[in-house]
């Protein structure tokens, strides 16, 4: 059953508001992998985009009281030809924008042949491959996570600061398990930490015995799981554990979430690993505001997912339009400085300010500072498992 959902073109709506019935509702898209690896990640990021969606409806003063009607769609995270389709349905829906997608693959898949081509601007959350910087996507597409150019930096600083020797890394083999391992590996290297192999792994299969094997042959203080928590990741990490291979291992923001501790619990211990995040006083508030709404706001790429719909949202108001042009121009307008600060929770305040022709400086949930090919620097969390459950360290 699973198989034919993830090939079917799923979109359903998520919340209808009251300006649906009167034809006032904007079509948005959200894009996520609701089902494949990251599965167990994505409900809590759509609820997160569709709270700040709902939070401009429900204010009465987006583009003089119209509403936002979301729909969904599957993008599996890992099958571009399916997540491709399942985008071009979303376009022949009419939605004016996408909040997404989600891993890097398919977002450059779905950039490159469905939503560049036909004028509509994506925000990703969440993919944070390299080679996304230097997309083609004439000003359409933006992100509000951090490039795994600086990520894998982070994550190998992290691994140095911990005073690990030597490490074996294995990582998804597409866009984004290659780009992170590439930068981390180069990284590690240049700190003298030894690389005892590195091995990429396929997503979905049922045993990864020999890819255990290669990995506990070379050996290594550490292993580094740069991949995902519901599939591959966690079948590498389990055959670790279960041969004796590692006990220790380094993850990347693939690999967190509490689907991870819960099959796991004590077993990870000593393990660490790094993801886009913060401490700021946005996060804090955004910690908060989710809450209120009933979302778990613990997990990866919850506030990148706010602040995208978030961005969308106000870059229409700011054009005083509903329409992809529109959303395209305004975008860096309103995510950048000058402009009053605004943080989760204040969007009903920036859509009065916008209308009045003030402007806004969006700082959201993620300190959002968008460069000039509409990407963020951000900043990242060093994370660590003790007593079963991920503690949050610093922020680095």
């Amino acid at each position: 059953m699973r198989k034919l959902i993830t090939a079917m073109f799923i979109i359903y709506s998520c919340f209808i508001t009251k300006a649906f019935s009167d034809g006032h509702a904007i079509k948005m898209g959200v894009i996520l992998g609701f089902t494949g690896p990251i599965e167990s990640l994505t409900p809590a990021m759509a609820a997160s985009a569709e709270l700040a969606f709902k939070e401009a409806s429900e204010s009465g003063k987006l583009l003089g009281g119209k509403s936002i009607l979301v729909e969904r769609a599957d993008s599996t995270c890992v099958d571009s030809a399916a997540a491709t389709t399942a985008a071009e349905g979303l376009i022949s829906n009419g939605v004016v924008a996408i909040m997404g997608a989600d891993c890097s693959g398919v977002t450059g898949a779905i950039a490159t042949n469905v939503a560049v081509p036909n004028g509509v601007v994506m925000i990703s959350p969440s993919a944070t491959s390299p080679s996304l910087t230097d997309l083609n996507d004439k000003g359409y597409f933006f992100r509000t996570a951090p490039s795994d150019a600086r990520g894998g930096q982070v994550l190998a600083n992290i691994t140095k600061d911990r005073k690990v020797k030597s490490i074996a890394i294995t990582h998804t083999n597409n866009d984004y398990g290659k780009g992170l391992a590439d930068v981390y590996e180069a990284a590690v290297k240049s700190h003298g930490i030894e690389v005892t192999t590195v091995t990429a792994h396929e997503e979905g299969k049922g045993d990864y015995g020999a890819e255990v094997a290669t990995l506990a042959s070379a050996g290594g203080d550490a292993l580094a799981v740069l991949g995902y928590l519901d599939q591959a990741g966690g079948s590498i990490i389990e055959g670790s554990l279960d041969s004796g291979s590692f006990d220790k291992f380094i993850l990347s923001d693939g690999m967190y979430g509490e689907s991870l501790v819960e099959r796991f619990g004590k077993d990870l211990n000593k393990s660490f690993g790094s993801r886009p995040g913060s401490m700021s006083k946005g996060a804090n508030i955004f910690i908060d505001v989710a809450k209120s709404a009933e979302i778990d706001a613990s997990g990866p790429f919850t506030g990148q997912s706010y602040d995208a719909a978030a961005l969308i949202t106000l870059a229409m108001q700011a054009g005083g339009k509903a329409d992809r042009s529109t959303i395209q121009a305004n975008v860096m307008n309103v995510a950048n400085a000058p402009g009053k600060k605004i943080y989760p929770g204040e969007l009903s305040e920036a859509l009065d300010l916008l209308a009045k022709g003030k402007s806004i400086n969006y700082e959201g949930a993620t300190d959002v500072e968008l460069t000039e090919v509409g990407e963020t620097n951000g900043a990242f969390l060093e994370f660590e498992i003790k007593g079963g459950k991920f503690i949050d360290k610093k922020q680095r």
